[in-house]
């Protein structure tokens, strides 16, 4: 039995973008709305804790400005190491409410963060015919070290998980306790009935760790098509004018970005960059070693801070190419469709999904990730070869639109059969 033309959606993401403007929390509300525009009746749930709001008395539940249809769920009692919910006695009882007072067709979850790896258990007991839908946007389940799948020493990065190996990043957590988390996760997943990965590198790692390849299907991220920021006007007839748009972290390559500026500068390279984001929630060892950095490139790196979502347009303006030189396997940066969207070709790092959303010498460029010396090779051909710019520029495509993208994911959750209440009847989740 197929799924009614216009479901009822519950969408779950780990934020929402109001609190933490993330590309998954971006993402999630975007599909949020275009379900709506589909004509679906839609609700979204952004968990979130005290790093963003503090505990209201009474209720797990606080509202987002005067949406009536988007709600905060506040999780101050999480286990991040098994991803576990573990406040039985007032969260879960308030999921259980909602999950029946909302009731979805379709349960769509972005993320386990602070909701909880019991979540989709529990959809399944209290909504046995609801089709669940989860949306794959890191490796959070796989790796105990915030999801990057980067050694805790030395910072190699790694293609899979096992006990052993990750008891070798953490060597005060037992290889049992590593091995238990993973047999604790897969069982709570084994409720979702379909998995999305937008890309083929992300499904990999998954399948690899142990989920079923039949269940996972390659969805591209979407975004809401925009009008291309116009193109500045060439300097001398040169394209160097470089934006870094993005969290500025250990793992976003900023470090080698500014040693690449650093070693143009001494090869007195006509180059701009303009970097646009903060270091929020850093080490203070990182942000002095940042600020460090672009005090020594100041001449040529401007260092504009934090933007708003609807300034990205103006932003890009400003910048021929976008850089980013993440070190880690990113999924499916924002940062690079937003990019695309305005026709700016990019400099990234071939590996992981950048090296699927960029095609190198196509419309953008990829380099060695961590190698800054690589990367200012890369850049100062882009400065001093306009013709390339012109190129890449030209052959560069848009994303697909977030709508394009809604319309495939209710024929995902169309085609999934409901499941029989049998089935639900082997949930242990307490409720």
């Amino acid at each position: 039995m197929n799924a009614p033309a216009s479901p009822r959606i519950l969408v779950v993401a780990h934020n929402h973008p109001d609190l933490h403007p993330g590309g998954t929390e971006i993402f999630a509300h975007d599909l949020f709305k275009a379900y709506q525009r589909a004509g679906c009746e839609a609700l979204f749930l952004g968990a979130t804790s005290r790093l963003h709001r503090e505990a209201r008395p009474g209720t797990s539940f606080q509202t987002v400005g005067s949406a009536k249809d988007e709600v905060l769920f506040w999780t101050g009692h999480f286990d991040r190491f098994s991803m576990s919910q573990i406040d039985l006695y007032g969260a879960v009882p308030d999921l259980v409410a909602l999950l029946r007072d909302f009731r979805p067709d379709v349960v769509h979850l972005h993320h386990l963060l602070l909701i909880g790896a019991e979540f989709p258990a529990l959809v399944r007991r209290i909504l046995p015919h609801a089709r669940i839908v989860m949306t794959l946007h890191d490796y959070y389940p796989i790796c105990h070290h915030d999801g990057l799948m980067v050694r805790t020493r030395g910072g190699q990065r790694c293609m899979g998980a096992s006990p052993d190996a990750c008891h070798a990043c953490f060597p005060e957590i037992p290889t049992e306790r590593f091995l238990l988390r993973q047999q604790h996760l897969k069982t709570h997943l084994s409720y979702v009935d379909a998995f999305v990965s937008p890309s083929r590198f992300l499904k990999a790692r998954y399948v690899d760790w142990g989920l079923d390849p039949a269940k996972i299907e390659v969805i591209a991220n979407g975004r809401p098509l925009t009008s291309a920021a116009p193109f500045r006007p060439p300097h001398e007839g040169r394209r160097a004018s470089f934006g870094y748009f993005g969290n500025i972290n250990p793992w976003k390559g900023m470090r080698v970005l500014l040693d690449a500026a650093r070693r143009l500068i001494g090869c007195g390279v006509d180059f701009e960059l303009r970097v646009h984001g903060a270091a929020l929630y850093q080490s203070e060892a990182f942000t002095a070693e940042i600020d460090r950095l672009f005090a020594e490139t100041d001449s040529h790196v401007l260092r504009l801070g934090p933007y708003e979502r609807h300034e990205v347009g103006h932003l890009m303006a400003g910048v021929d190419w976008v850089v980013m030189p993440s070190v880690w396997w990113e999924n499916a940066p924002l940062v690079i469709q937003e990019a695309q969207m305005h026709r700016r070709p990019v400099i990234t790092s071939g590996i992981g999904g950048m090296a699927e959303a960029v095609r190198d010498g196509v419309d953008g460029l990829h380099v060695l990730p961590g190698d800054a010396a690589d990367l200012a090779g890369v850049m100062r051909r882009c400065a001093e070869d306009a013709a390339l710019w012109r190129r890449l520029s030209a052959a560069t495509v848009p994303p697909p639109s977030i709508d394009a993208v809604a319309a495939r994911y209710l024929r995902l959750a169309g085609q999934i059969a409901r499941p029989l209440a049998a089935d639900a009847a082997t949930s242990t989740v307490a409720a």
